[in-house]
């Protein structure tokens, strides 16, 4: 982890995250913006019947939207691989099919992409960075965009702060080093039977508390010596959901 210096940041910061209670079920997001001037605003909405994938799409949008017409570079944090690869790689092929997956079916949430990928196109090449954090590892902004996103989504909309950064109580400006989405394996024959194999993620949950890994020594370091501890490998977003079911567990509690 590392702090962004208070003076000579370059970019409109904010941090964004999504959450729903049954995936689908209630639903909210919550962003937080530190723009230039060292203002500080929390964002946050819900809705009664929606998905994850929805509110992370909705939180990005909110960021965007609260800036539009402020100029200058926008940073924006997330736990979300769906929406960092969705808008920096799997939009073009959508847009050239028209709105189709590559499969031909319809692409989902396509109205949030749309306006997702206007706001985007609004602030011109290099307007936007898209930077990925791990979940629930400690980085401020994304607990607390989770925070407010989990208040939503139960129905008890957060207090949001709106005010100067120097009386924002969050360690805002405290960022990972390393903020790129993990690598895929890659080259030839060997590499698509690698690409098979090669974990989605790494899931534990321990004391009842599930938890998303990128590598198995992550997970191995957490799970060792725990009693009742619970650890598996998913092969993607959507046998990650089966797995935490199938253990009783809330997938939007990650």
């Amino acid at each position: 982890m590392r702090t962004l210096p208070l003076r000579g940041v370059t970019t409109h910061l904010a941090f964004t995250d999504g959450a729903a209670k049954g995936n689908p079920g209630p639903g909210g997001w919550g962003a937080i913006v530190v723009t230039l001037d060292g203002h500080v605003t929390e964002l946050g909405g819900g809705a009664g019947h929606t998905t994850n994938n929805k509110m992370e799409l909705s939180g990005a949008i909110g960021v965007l939207e609260h800036l539009q017409g402020t100029p200058g570079v926008v940073a924006i944090y997330t736990d979300s691989t769906y929406v960092i690869q969705g808008i920096t790689q799997w939009v073009w092929g959508w847009r050239t099919r028209g709105w189709k997956t590559a499969q031909g079916g319809e692409v989902l949430n396509r109205e949030l992409w749309e306006r997702l990928s206007a706001l985007v196109g609004a602030r011109g090449a290099g307007g936007v960075e898209w930077h990925w954090v791990r979940g629930h590892v400690g980085t401020p902004g994304n607990e607390r965009a989770d925070a407010i996103s989990v208040a939503f989504a139960l129905q008890r909309p957060a207090d949001l702060y709106d005010g100067p950064l120097d009386g924002y109580d969050v360690h805002i400006l405290r960022v990972p080093h390393e903020t790129a989405l993990p690598a895929k394996p890659a080259g030839g024959a060997a590499g698509s039977k690698a690409a098979k194999a090669a974990a989605y993620s790494y899931l534990s949950v321990v004391d009842g508390v599930p938890m998303r890994h990128a590598t198995w020594s992550e997970c191995e370091r957490r799970v060792k010596g725990r009693s009742n501890a619970r650890f598996k490998k998913s092969a993607s977003a959507a046998d990650e959901v089966a797995i935490l079911r199938g253990w009783g567990v809330d997938p939007s509690a990650l």
